[in-house]
């Protein structure tokens, strides 16, 4: 955060006279140490690269395209080459103007621009964080501010590749077929179970809902590309379901069982309840630590309808910068003192089987 330090607008009094001297600030001292890509939001989901072009960005990926093949004394192998995908990444710029007037400077007994370029930075992190989010797990409406379209279990992968109407892709859609568009075979896997979309139902249609089997199913669909889940994030409202969810509670209790003869599963015991269970410190902290080996993280931005599961070893998008967060002095006009903050810069979805979005109903 921006400091009251000398050579910044402060009103600390000086000398013997206790005369407030007021300094106006150097905007860009307001963001020397700042990066966007340490946000937990950039972390977590994309890949970090840098361009010196603007505009659309195309990056290039191989494709599994050769094969070994047995050779007979005297022939020649048949000459294989690479098969390689693109993927156009839109840069675009975004910023904020702040503006504080020289009156507020005057007479306020805080620090006003201080005050303004922390919110402008805050701003900066909300909005990151929520692009980010409206990228990774898409929503059954498009949104005007970012410009992503709905998606849900019924979108089909021509909607989702679009450039020209998605610059952000997505994950894959219905209608994939194998080793066509961003679709390859893996191992043994069937076609079928290949070219499921990666966008199914939830057990349950209500929002904030969550079945063991929904997180199985991430699990296993995204495991078929070859990938190994390693994160499942949940909304509050999922957070919660999930704590009060007998599948889950119950892994964390001794003598846990049906009750003879009722033909339910039955009720765990609070004497069942173990010391060093899990779930002791769950109800402490509201850490949820890891479940089926996922490590599972509640966010306020995860929409309630929606839930995701990843392999995070790898990054499902990308975020392309093509100039960081700059600030430079505005004259907004007579006694005003103001900057504007922008940067450029790309989302995108390019590692398509990486995650799972499972969605509760027509959320």
């Amino acid at each position: 955060m921006v400091d009251a330090t000398p050579g910044i607008l402060t009103s600390l009094n000086t000398g013997t006279t206790n005369t407030g001297e007021r300094v106006l600030i150097d905007y860009k001292d307001a963001i020397m140490d700042y990066k966007v890509t340490d946000l937990p939001a950039l972390q977590f989901f994309t890949e970090a690269m840098s361009t010196e072009t603007g505009g659309n960005i195309d990056i290039t990926f191989g494709k599994p395209s050769m094969k070994m093949e047995q050779i007979e004394e005297g022939n020649t192998p048949q000459y294989q080459h690479t098969k390689l995908r693109s993927e156009r990444v839109s840069v675009k710029e975004w910023g904020i103007a702040v503006g504080v007037t020289r009156r507020m400077i005057e007479d306020s007994r805080f620090n006003e621009v201080e005050m303004a370029l922390n919110e402008a930075r805050r701003a900066v992190d909300r909005h990151m964080t929520e692009h980010v989010t409206k990228v990774i797990f898409g929503g059954a409406a498009a949104d005007t501010t970012f410009g992503t379209i709905a998606i849900t279990q019924t979108t089909p992968e021509s909607t989702i590749t679009t450039f020209a109407t998605n610059p952000y892709s997505g994950f894959f859609g219905t209608g994939t077929t194998v080793d066509s568009g961003r679709l390859n075979s893996y191992g043994n896997e069937s076609a079928a179970r290949l070219q499921r979309n990666m966008y199914p139902s939830g057990a349950n249609a209500t929002a904030g809902n969550i079945a063991v089997s929904d997180i199985t199913n991430g699990i296993d669909r995204i495991a078929a590309h070859g990938y190994n889940a390693s994160h499942l994030f949940i909304s509050p409202a999922h957070y919660k379901a999930l704590l009060d969810l007998g599948d889950f509670t119950s892994v964390f209790y001794s003598g846990y069982g049906p009750s003879p003869g009722s033909g339910s599963a039955g009720a765990p015991t609070t004497a069942g309840m173990m010391d060093g269970s899990p779930l002791n410190s769950v109800v402490r902290d509201g850490v949820i630590g890891q479940l089926y080996g996922l490590t599972v993280v509640m966010n306020a931005y995860v929409p309630t309808g929606r839930m995701g599961v990843f392999d995070l070893s790898v990054k499902p998008a990308v975020y392309v910068e093509r100039r960081p967060l700059t600030v430079e002095e505005a004259n907004p006009g007579f006694g005003i003192v103001g900057s504007y903050m922008s940067m450029r810069y790309g989302l995108k979805v390019i590692r398509p089987s990486a995650g799972c979005i499972i969605i509760n109903g027509g959320n």
